[in-house]
């Protein structure tokens, strides 16, 4: 049974960091993709980033290249979404997910993702 439980989050100022952090188990594939969506209020769930296994591949929205770092801990099955000089725009459930047999057009389609996170509450005040 494929497992992702998160952690991290929480409430940051404007230009502040904060780590989210995405620990998988169960994984019996060796290719697959772990992607960020972001659930803001009001708003659909979008795209944040991807990285794909083993070619550690990493995928962005446009907007958020150079302000957020998605990376890896191979030996603790972990993957991560560093995400600095956040705006209140950036509020929002964050949620990590699993894609298998990914490519580089499915990496941002949210439906072929097919396990998920508990989500992380990230809130960036004024």
């Amino acid at each position: 049974q494929v497992q992702l439980v998160q952690s991290g989050g929480g409430l940051v100022q404007t230009g502040g960091s904060l780590r989210l952090s995405c620990a998988a188990s169960g994984l019996t594939s060796s290719s697959y993709a772990i992607g960020w969506f972001r659930q803001a209020p009001g708003r659909e769930s979008e795209f944040v980033a991807a990285m794909r296994r083993p070619n550690g591949a990493t995928y962005y929205t446009d907007s958020l290249k150079g302000r957020f770092t998605i990376s890896r801990d191979s030996a603790k099955n972990t993957m991560y979404l560093q995400m600095n000089s956040l705006k209140p725009e950036h509020t929002g459930v964050y949620y990590c997910a699993r894609q298998v047999n990914q490519t580089a057009s499915t990496i941002r389609t949210r439906d072929r993702y097919d396990y998920w996170g508990q989500g992380n509450q990230v809130t960036v005040s004024s």
